[in-house]
């Protein structure tokens, strides 16, 4: 599968469950949507209910679905159905299948050694026992020396994204849980304020 190419930095809106959401998000600047398939998540959805989302919404954004530990054999159902271009991977990871751009989650206290050539980016997040998702920041300088691409989470929303951005230079920033009304239900004012403090500090067109 043949993914947009990036000429900017990567803005993606995780926990999309809706269609409103998802049309909020991209109309207001974000590039990148996150699709959970992670069934402990608040924020799950079925891969089938992300293409209903993803049929509705049009445009050229990332299709990003988000797994844990997962099989082969999801990972190659849902990249289909949907169909995904982006797979975000926690946890364990089997076989990587081909024609995917793929980022690893990685714990902002165990960042790799050395790049695995197979990723395209590491998302850097805050350390949690659920795998992310926990709201809170971590501290930044843990990243900003990280060489290979990383897309920075944990805890961003319009009041820090700024700092975040000075601070490690990012390919990417990834926010969820400060950006909703509840879980699984996206504040919409916050998106658009989120989406301004990025565009603000980046002073470049963002797209892909």
């Amino acid at each position: 599968m043949t993914a947009p190419t990036d000429t900017g930095m990567v803005i993606k809106i995780c926990g999309i469950t809706n269609e409103e959401d998802a049309r909020h998000s991209i109309e207001h600047g974000a590039n990148a949507l996150g699709f959970n398939f992670y069934p402990k998540s608040p924020r799950f959805i079925t891969p089938e209910r992300a293409r209903q989302i993803v049929s509705a919404v049009k445009g050229s954004y990332r299709k990003v679905g988000i797994f844990v530990n997962p099989t082969l054999e999801e990972l190659r159902h849902a990249g289909e159905t949907v169909p995904l271009d982006t797979l975000q991977l926690h946890g364990m990871v089997p076989d990587l299948p081909a024609g995917y751009r793929i980022w690893r989650a990685v714990p902002a206290d165990a960042l790799p050694k050395e790049s695995d050539p197979r990723v395209e980016a590491y998302l850097i997040d805050t350390p949690s026992d659920q795998h992310g998702g926990s709201g809170k920041t971590f501290d930044w300088s843990l990243a900003a020396d990280f060489p290979h691409p990383k897309i920075l989470a944990g805890g961003l929303n319009q009041s820090n994204v700024a700092d975040a951005i000075r601070a490690c230079s990012p390919w990417g920033v990834d926010a969820c849980s400060l950006l909703e009304a509840h879980p699984g239900k996206k504040d919409h004012e916050q998106i658009r304020n989120f989406l301004r403090a990025i565009l603000a500090v980046s002073n470049q067109e963002i797209n892909i």
